[in-house]
């Protein structure tokens, strides 16, 4: 796997490479002949998304490709070997794909045939960054062939070089004449593809700013698939939060976008899916942390491979788990009811009010209901059941969070600092609520432990020091509360 940094340039047929003499020492220019056959669905799914899947003959790296939409900047590109065959697509390949394609066939929709010279800058050694002019032949296979032609330039940061050196080659190709391309790829421009739907809502209505929220957190969510079949970092959590964030803006604006209670449920079933691998991931990382604080004596008996290795196991069969869920006809069609849902939602009333009059209100009740679940718990004088209403509080302070985080391009910098206030709450009844399950796996484990005759002395300590970090932030509770409280006051009275 391999990350692509590179800005891409339209130029005309004459178009001649700028001196790049005077940035580093220049290598080249070489010339490549480059044969490329690009795979997608007969409705060009994956183009529409921005996913690219070709393999491709000649060049300094021959084989498959599959290139993951940008984020950030950063374009994710994942090879494999060349194969025989041209027809059938790698299945390490096809399954990363699945979330666009959901069963769909893959086949050839396009051929690039590319002169390349490829100038690179160095610096000694080490390579800086890649100057690729192309003189492009494209063909489109389909019920009519299309033969287009044309010319580009990009250039990419190789692993030698700086984002400053890249933007200064960028500066010397665009005063010699180069303009900063719209496609995101040779297939996009060649194929131009439909992006994907999305439902047409009054301008600066409500309406517009929410399907546009979803619409984005769709993406989000699709994007990390791929990473999450691939258990990359991270992926699981940035999945499990696109899921609860658009389960969340389908609750605080139900009056603008109606009839999603089926879409939230399966939303809660995919994020408590993957909340199996996330929670066990976050557990083992906990204790790891606190086993390595502590001096040496104090780490006795194998506790360290039943909190690591066991735990990483468990963690495991919890992806396992994941990707049958996520080649399950159940996910697909969660996500073809996502595409409806933003290409065709059902819209209420309130969708046409202007978008700063519905949202602000949005906004205001959405923290009511945190403060509300708050004195709802604070009235229950058992401490066990006041503990287990003051986990609601922090699911009220998630969902405000989210909200106000929705409501941040329509609302400006007062969502943001709301959402901070919301995450504040959040963060203090989650270390508690944290604290409790840490607490239980380690009795768990410790159980398993003394009946294998081990020593559970530092299992006991590690409870202790997780019911101390649970009494503190008990105890800051009432302060960060009040704090939170006058804060959100002040920015509710100033959206």
């Amino acid at each position: 796997m391999g990350i692509e940094i590179e800005d891409k340039f339209d130029v005309p047929p004459d178009y001649a490479i700028p001196d790049l003499t005077g940035l580093a020492t220049v290598e080249g220019p070489k010339s490549h002949q480059l044969v490329a056959l690009y795979y997608d669905t007969p409705d060009l799914r994956l183009a529409a998304r921005g996913v690219t899947l070709r393999r491709r003959r000649g060049g300094a790296d021959p084989g498959w490709h599959l290139k993951l939409p940008k984020a950030k900047g950063v374009r994710q590109e994942i090879t494999h070997p060349l194969t025989r065959s041209t027809k059938v697509v790698p299945a390490e390949l096809a399954e990363l794909v699945r979330a666009y394609t959901r069963g769909a066939e893959l086949g050839v929709v396009a051929e690039l045939d590319t002169r390349r010279n490829v100038t690179v800058l160095l610096d000694g050694e080490a390579r800086l960054v890649e100057i690729a002019d192309d003189r492009v032949k494209g063909t489109v296979y389909g019920e009519e062939r299309k033969v287009v032609r044309w010319r580009e330039v990009e250039a990419e940061l190789l692993d030698g070089g700086t984002r400053a050196m890249l933007a200064k080659v960028g500066k010397r190709l665009k005063k010699a004449g180069a303009t900063p391309s719209g496609a995101a790829s040779k297939l996009a421009k060649l194929l131009e593809p439909a992006p994907p739907v999305v439902a047409a809502t009054k301008p600066g209505s409500a309406g517009e700013a929410v399907v546009a929220y979803l619409a984005g957190q769709v993406t989000a969510l699709l994007a990390q698939d791929p990473r999450v079949r691939r258990a990359e970092e991270d992926a699981v959590h940035q999945m499990r939060v696109a899921s609860r964030r658009l389960r969340s803006a389908l609750k605080a604006f139900k009056s603008v976008v109606m009839d999603t209670g089926h879409v939230q449920d399966e939303l809660r079933w995919l994020a408590a899916v993957l909340g199996e691998a996330r929670d066990l991931e976050v557990i083992r990382e906990r204790f790891a942390g606190e086993l390595r604080a502590l001096a040496p004596e104090l780490v006795v008996g194998p506790i360290q491979a039943r909190l690591g290795s066991d735990l990483h196991e468990r963690e495991r069969q919890a992806y396992v788990r994941i990707k049958e869920t996520l080649s399950g006809e159940r996910y697909y069609r969660l996500l073809d009811a996502l595409d409806e849902l933003v290409a065709a939602p059902t819209l209420g009333k309130s969708a046409e009010r202007p978008a700063q009059e519905k949202l602000r209100d949005v906004a205001a009740a959405n923290w009511g209901r945190v403060t509300k679940a708050y004195d709802l718990a604070m009235a229950i004088d058992d401490l066990e059941r006041r503990e287990i209403a003051l986990h609601d509080v922090r699911k009220s302070a998630k969902r405000a969070r989210y909200t106000a985080e929705a409501l941040r391009p329509t609302l400006g910098a007062d969502m943001s600092a709301l959402a901070k206030l919301a995450a504040g709450i959040q963060e203090v009844l989650g270390t508690y609520q944290d604290g409790v399950i840490a607490q239980e796996t380690l009795v768990k484990e410790a159980g398993s432990a003394r009946r294998a005759g081990e020593d559970t002395f530092t299992y006991g300590l590690l409870v202790g020091i997780e019911r101390a970090r649970g009494e503190r932030a008990q105890a800051a509770f009432p302060r960060v509360w009040q704090e939170t409280v006058e804060a959100v006051r002040k920015v509710l009275q100033e959206v």
